[in-house]
């Protein structure tokens, strides 16, 4: 079976790397089993202290595998086995409990742009946009937006689908920085050394501290 994310360790902080470029990153039902499995292993790791999320190519994620979800038209046993999928990746992604940040190589679209939000700091180069398209035939994830941005801004942006830019990513505060494609891993590697500089056990405090103050609710899925 291929391997569709790339983990590395180096110290205190790890890299995921999406590696599906092929197919824009697309989050196929094995790419999110894959990176459940990774996350409750590295949550298992007690030298470990912070993690970088990134892809591999020129988009960082397309969002979720259409073909997959044409598939689950016609077969219904597939379509639960695609949205219990969806569920624990969720879950897994939302649970995390040390600190994950964003290297967002190109694109976040969709499932994409969820997969970003679902982060704690984001950086981007300049050929980063976000965008909700699949509006035009399913929900989006709002709770992690609205977190971030507040409620205005998150209303608009799940309700028109509409792009957002780099530049206005970060003016409404989505990314923290804006950086050249040759720098984005040193400058996520700078921002995980200096979350590294604290004790493991303050840094899990202050997630979960902002993990409850966003309010999650793990129990259903479909309310985020």
């Amino acid at each position: 079976m291929p391997n569709y994310i790339a983990v590395a360790r180096d110290g205190a902080i790890a890299t995921i790397t999406l590696d599906r470029a092929d197919k824009k990153n697309a989050l196929s039902i094995a790419l999110r089993d894959e990176l459940c499995i990774a996350f409750s292993e590295l949550a298992a790791d007690e030298d470990l202290k912070a993690v970088i999320l990134t892809g591999n190519g020129n988009v960082f994620c397309a969002g979720f595998d259409l073909d997959e979800f044409e598939r689950a038209k016609q077969d219904e046993e597939f379509h639960d086995h695609l949205w219990r999928s969806g569920d624990r990746f969720l879950k897994a992604h939302l649970e995390f409990p040390l600190p994950l940040i964003a290297a967002l190589n190109g694109p976040a679209i969709a499932g994409g742009f969820d997969l970003g939000i679902m982060c704690d700091i984001r950086i981007a180069t300049p050929r980063v946009f976000f965008s909700h398209p699949e509006i035009a035939f399913g929900d989006v994830t709002y709770g992690p937006l609205h977190d971030i941005v507040g409620g205005a801004i998150a209303r608009e942006l799940c309700l028109t689908g509409r792009r957002v830019d780099a530049e206005e990513a970060l003016a409404l505060h989505l990314v923290s920085s804006i950086v050249e494609p040759g720098e984005l891993l040193a400058e996520a590697r700078r921002l995980a050394e200096m979350i590294a500089v604290a004790p493991r056990w303050v840094t899990l405090r202050t997630k979960a501290k902002a993990q409850r103050r966003a309010a999650v609710d793990f129990s259903d899925t479909a309310d985020l």
